[in-house]
């Protein structure tokens, strides 16, 4: 089984769709009401529900069964297709837009996922992908607490090379936006608790979360977990935080047109 597999049985416990991010994605896409759009490794289907919701006509696809039948539950509007970014099941030029939230860090072959995405892309629209950049990932205060788990996370977002891949694929870059974690965020991924030290103590909240899913040792996610716990009560985790302040962002949205 599949850590998508895996995890997607309980995914929706703890993650959903964050309104501002939904909202920046729109604003990226910059698109209308009834264009077609597909989410490429939609998951569950949570922002591809709410994309839909906002008027798109999407089509969410993902490797998972798991996954996907999840999805088809929440909504029968969308077309929900399992498939690989790697070899997307659609005809050439058959989208206005493309999305992808959180997720290309699990590509197979980030290049090839590229390529398939500017084939069904008609001419001039948009990729808009939102995830972290290895240099977002040291700023983040879980290094304190997980430092082999973030390691490894640092070490796998290294090799992304998001926008020279891009690049060779045919995108021209449109924009690149940082995006920090606000205190009302909705959605639990991994640093879903920049600003909610103890969501890190929910084990429901770790189990949906790669970075400890999939990255983590089970006795540094115990051992971590206790300092954190303490460092709460005591008060050291407002030093820890500050300690990792920047101005980096957390995230960051691509923006990527095919030309």
């Amino acid at each position: 089984m599949t850590l998508n597999d895996r995890i997607g049985k309980t995914y929706d416990e703890t993650r959903q769709a964050d309104p501002y991010i939904v909202q920046r994605l729109l604003h990226h896409l910059g698109i209308v009401d009834g264009t077609r759009c597909l989410d490429v490794g939609c998951g569950t289907g949570n922002y591809t529900i709410a994309l839909a919701q906002s008027g798109l006509k999407m089509v969410g696809l993902d490797s998972s069964q798991t996954m996907i039948r999840k999805a088809a539950t929440k909504s029968s509007d969308i077309v929900w297709q399992i498939g690989s970014s790697n070899a997307l099941p659609f005809a050439s030029e058959s989208f206005d837009a493309v999305v992808s939230t959180l997720v290309h860090h699990h590509f197979d072959d980030l290049r090839g996922s590229f390529d398939e995405v500017h084939l069904v892309l008609r001419h001039g629209s948009r990729l808009v992908l939102f995830n972290a950049t290895a240099e977002q990932k040291r700023g983040y205060w879980l290094n304190e607490y997980f430092p082999t788990a973030m390691a490894r996370a640092i070490r796998k977002y290294s090799r992304l090379e998001t926008v020279p891949r891009l690049r060779a694929a045919g995108f021209e870059i449109s924009k690149i936006e940082p995006y920090e974690v606000k205190e009302d965020l909705r959605d639990s991924f991994a640093y879903c608790g920049k600003h909610r030290p103890w969501m890190y103590l929910d084990p429901r909240v770790r189990a949906e979360a790669s970075l400890f899913a999939q990255l983590a040792d089970p006795e540094e996610v115990r051992v971590g977990c206790d300092r954190l716990a303490r460092d709460i009560e005591s008060g050291r985790i407002r030093q820890v935080m500050q300690t990792y302040a920047h101005d980096g962002g957390d995230y960051t949205f691509f923006v990527a047109i095919k030309t």
